[in-house]
């Protein structure tokens, strides 16, 4: 596949030329074109004078994928995204500060943003969660105040708040107003874990941006998808989560209410972004492993009744709309030079994501994982 350039220009060594191949617009693929990355960024000049060159064959490039809902662990763990294609990953929760900010000083490997802390009650299954950090724990609406001003202060790009069934231990619902009060005027969005019917309309009432997870104890009540879908809040689901966790608890309501809420929410128009809570935290419902989850997330949107178009959609341009990634999400000249190419048609099959044959990521080459 790889063919030396023809006699011409010395090569530059930061520029490829990726030709014959076809490119996912948003909304289809094109005719076989050819797409140049200079310096880290996508060219609008489609000359491969001086590049390195690429011959895509007829193959399929993607914008780097997003993932919607992380959490990091170390090095490793961007490692582990890259080599998946994920070159972007929004993390939800990684603690402490120093942790963080190490991972990202990381450059040439999967971009992140943070929450930091999350905003947990004193009560909740989260509390329990070993080493879960003590500044977490928000008690009341004056709290609420604080922790949001120690998070900016911190750096964080969004806040993150876990909801809980009401009366199961998490932040009442005039703190989780308070929290979103807080971090609005901070500019910041606010993230709201919610996995049961109860925590969505709190998350809602408090007017979180984005609730992410999905109920599986019952259906979300009607009247809060009208209103999610009229606000234009997002939901990122994590279905691979909610699948590992059904299955982890004998007797648990089924996964198929996930699956159904998610087609409800879709099909009243609230955009649904792809995320998987790809985790190694010990006390979580369940443990996702990084990058190749997001692939099987994509498979699980696609059978809840998105079309595959919205599905690379939800992992890329939208999650970079809704969390104002302006840089990234599509295949355009003056972008991040996020990409992957792959073998096979992921509009006509969804699964073909899962074929790479090569990643870049911020213009940096990457070996794709094994398997």
């Amino acid at each position: 596949m790889n063919h030396p350039s023809p006699s011409g220009p010395e090569q530059r060594p930061d520029r490829t030329a990726l030709v014959r191949v076809r490119v996912f617009d948003g909304r289809q693929l094109t005719e076989p074109r050819t797409v140049v990355l200079e310096g880290g960024v996508l060219s609008s000049e489609t000359s491969t004078s001086g590049a390195q060159i690429l011959d895509g064959d007829g193959m399929i490039l993607l914008p780097g994928l997003i993932d919607a809902h992380v959490h990091l662990h170390g090095r490793d763990t961007l490692e582990q995204l890259c080599s998946y294609g994920v070159t972007t990953a929004l993390d939800m929760a990684t603690w402490p500060p120093q942790l963080l900010a190490s991972l990202r000083r990381v450059t040439g490997l999967t971009d992140i943003r943070s929450a930091g802390t999350p905003a947990i009650g004193s009560g909740g299954p989260h509390s329990r969660i070993p080493g879960m950090a003590a500044d977490a724990i928000v008690r009341s609406p004056q709290q609420a105040a604080e922790f949001v001003a120690a998070q900016v202060s911190a750096g964080v790009d969004y806040i993150k708040i876990v909801a809980e069934e009401p009366g199961a231990g998490g932040p009442d619902q005039q703190t989780m107003n308070a929290l979103v009060a807080a971090a609005h005027t901070h500019g910041r969005l606010t993230v709201a874990h919610a996995a049961t019917a109860g925590a969505y309309t709190m998350a809602l009432d408090a007017g979180a941006d984005v609730v992410t997870h999905i109920p599986l104890d019952r259906a979300i009540a009607q009247e809060d998808i009208a209103r999610m879908s009229a606000a234009g809040r997002v939901a990122v689901p994590t279905l691979t989560m909610m699948e590992a966790a059904a299955a982890a608890r004998p007797g648990a309501p089924a996964y198929r209410t996930a699956e159904q809420n998610v087609t409800a929410l879709h099909r009243a128009g609230v955009p649904v972004l792809a995320g998987t809570d790809a985790n190694t935290q010990p006390g979580a419902p369940a443990q996702v492993p990084h990058g190749r989850s997001l692939h099987h997330e994509l498979e699980l949107l696609v059978a809840a009744g998105l079309t595959t178009a919205e599905v690379l959609r939800a992992a890329t341009a939208a999650p970079a709309l809704h969390f104002g990634l302006r840089d990234r999400g599509a295949i355009a000249p003056g972008l991040r030079a996020d990409l992957l190419l792959v073998d096979g048609d992921p509009l006509t099959d969804i699964s073909a994501t899962r074929n790479i044959r090569h990643i870049w990521c911020g213009g940096h080459a990457h070996t794709p994982a094994s398997d």
